[in-house]
């Protein structure tokens, strides 16, 4: 009899449900290694930490780092990236290599924005830019333990299917429901922190999502295609976190010279994103999203439907935001008002077809959308027979 046989009916519940008991008993450990080379910024973190019922221990490097972890494990690190010897990039790929379950937040200053970015596609969990300011690292670091726990969580779930994943199809799909909150709740976390760092206390990139997804609706776009437009709108301001704050907070005009910078968000975000197979698409919308229907937009200069569908749709949902939303120089305009702008430039800034779509929305159900809650939730497609 083979192991799948010898499980008795719900007990692969029984099984998942052990494994997650033992990964919870782990995680109500309060212990992180912080590891920074200016010893100045070692004290001052841990004595934050130390405030809030952490239990921080220090490294002055990444070769102590790793002799730290391998000594006595901690679920989380904070390091910073530039670092004489061994720099910090290292120091995660060997953390990633011989600790997977842990969690990383690394610290930048301005000037290695790029390397932070890096350092996110290595597996990195959050960035802090220097100086590190107490509620963002607060912040940091819930986000980067509760995103632990969900993977451990998830992980430990999966290995509880495993011996009954063959013969039960419907706990397999409860399975990748658990995947999909997973990343459900990492993604709306990220763009949250995206948000509140621009000041976006509105909740901006759900309402887009809701936008969008109405728009999408009326042109008939497919499942598929709807979750697709969904991240696309929920992530489009990714890129953003290469943006240094001087630029992107400045309450007065930018320079010639930073809305340079500012325009490389769309490929920085798509950059973030590529490689993620089920976030590709996501990610055209990301490169797409400040395109024209004239050819006047950025980056790529597209035209037309040259334009993915998804961009085109989000551009109309994030004017329509833009222009009913309060802003610290205007007070929010009309529903009725922002409509009346979206049909007068179809055309030019918008694709006429979409315009037509978002027209077939009336004020009201544009009002409702607008004060929805909670936010969208999106999951991962199912795959095919489950």
């Amino acid at each position: 009899m083979s192991s799948a046989d010898s499980i008795s009916p719900g007990s692969s519940q029984t099984l998942a449900s052990v494994a997650l008991d033992d990964v919870r008993l782990t995680l109500v450990d309060r212990r992180l290694l912080i590891v920074d080379d200016d010893d100045s910024v070692r004290r001052i973190v841990a004595e934050l930490l130390t405030e809030e019922g952490y239990e921080p221990t220090t490294a002055a490097g990444a070769e102590e780092g790793i002799a730290q972890m391998r000594e006595r494990c901690f679920p989380l690190v904070i390091t910073d990236l530039k670092m004489p010897n061994r720099d910090g990039l290292w120091f995660l790929r060997e953390l990633r290599r011989e600790f997977p379950d842990t969690a990383i937040v690394m610290m930048t200053g301005y000037g290695q924005v790029d390397t932070a970015v890096e350092a996110l596609r290595l597996g990195a969990t959050d960035y802090l830019t220097k100086p590190i300011r107490a509620n963002q690292l607060f912040t940091s670091v819930l986000r980067a333990l509760d995103r632990r726990r969900l993977e451990l969580e998830n992980r430990a779930y999966q290995r509880g299917l495993e011996g009954v994943v063959q013969a039960k199809t419907q706990e397999l799909a409860v399975a990748y429901e658990e995947i999909s909150e997973t990343y459900r709740i990492t993604l709306e976390a990220l763009v949250t922190a995206l948000d509140a760092r621009e000041c976006e206390t509105g909740y901006h990139s759900q309402r887009v999502v809701r936008f969008s997804l109405a728009i999408g609706e009326k042109l008939d776009l497919d499942a598929r295609d709807m979750d697709d437009l969904a991240r696309g709108a929920l992530l489009h301001d990714i890129g953003k976190i290469g943006v240094p704050d001087q630029i992107l907070l400045k309450p007065s005009q930018l320079t010639d010279d930073e809305w340079v910078e500012m325009r490389r968000h769309p490929e920085v975000g798509a950059r973030i994103l590529s490689g993620i197979a089920f976030l590709e698409p996501a990610a055209e919308i990301v490169l797409a999203h400040q395109e024209r229907w004239d050819g006047k937009g950025y980056p790529r200069g597209l035209r037309g439907e040259e334009i993915p569908l998804g961009a085109r749709i989000f551009a109309i949902a994030d004017t329509f935001d833009a222009i009913t939303t309060d802003r610290p120089y205007r007070r929010g305009q009309t529903i009725e008002h922002a409509l009346d702008e979206i049909e007068r430039h179809a055309g030019t800034q918008f694709d006429p077809r979409v315009v037509t779509a978002a027209l077939q929305i009336g004020q009201e159900d544009w009002a409702r959308l607008r004060r929805e809650k909670p936010p969208f939730q999106t999951k991962l497609a199912r795959p095919r027979g489950v």
